[in-house]
């Protein structure tokens, strides 16, 4: 089991740690905390470095495994021992881009929850850019517009982002915690992380995020179109 620092701070860029796995075949070390994101809900996972006894490894990717984050080392050093002493360092540039992105996809999503009372179908991200899909019948650019306007109102609203782990029974006593169509939260997890957009957006997260809106930037609609009957996807730049 890993200890999932980025869940309670975001804003750790570097951690020590120890090894506590290693599978050789795929060059992946499991540590026993780590600031990685491991990717998943539409945001890419981390990038950076893991230093073991004055070699560097870079971590080419991350990924959950159960209650562990597998991180793939590139190069082609030796790998790590278990018990070795780690120390981890984020690409700083990467994660914040994400975290600004992730922000900006949760204050679209509260937007048009709140003015057009439309669930999240689908959605994705890279840095400084995503998409989101919605259960419209009809898109218009007047609409479109609107929605772009909306969005970056509450980006200048300087909202305060709070995390929370809550126990699953409490955490599914709140409202529409959950706003994608399809329930992602399988049975087996009990405890919920949910991310709020203070005055704007609640609900169940697991990524990461900056501490207030007024940090994303930006918000740019860069197209939309229709990929079903009541199926329409807005795609997004963060400036």
């Amino acid at each position: 089991m890993s200890d999932l620092l980025y869940q309670t701070d975001s804003y750790l860029q570097e951690f020590d740690a120890k090894g506590i796995a290693v599978e050789a075949e795929t060059r992946a070390l499991v540590l026993d905390r780590t600031a990685f994101y491991p990717g998943g809900g539409g945001q890419p996972c981390d990038t950076g470095s893991l230093t073991v006894g004055g070699v560097t490894y870079p971590v080419e990717r991350v990924r959950k495994q159960g209650d562990s984050a597998l991180h793939f080392l590139g190069g082609d050093a030796l790998l790590p021992a278990v018990g070795a002493n780690v120390h981890g360092q984020l690409d700083w540039e990467h994660r914040y881009q994400l975290m600004r992105t992730h922000t900006a996809m949760h204050v679209l999503c509260g937007v048009i929850f709140r003015d057009c009372s439309a669930s999240v179908t689908g959605g994705d991200m890279q840095p400084l850019k995503g998409r989101m899909d919605f259960e419209f019948e009809t898109m218009r650019a007047e609409l479109v517009h609107a929605i772009e306007m909306a969005v970056n109102r509450e980006v200048q609203n300087a909202r305060e982002t709070r995390v929370q782990i809550l126990p699953r029974a409490e955490a599914f006593k709140i409202p529409d915690l959950i706003r994608t169509k399809i329930n992602l939260l399988p049975e087996g997890i009990a405890q919920v992380r949910t991310v709020e957009i203070v005055g704007l957006d609640l609900q169940a997260d697991g990524g990461t995020h900056v501490k207030n809106t007024s940090e994303v930037g930006r918000i740019r609609v860069v197209d939309y179109k229709s990929k079903g009957a009541i199926n329409k996807r807005i795609y997004v730049a963060v400036e």
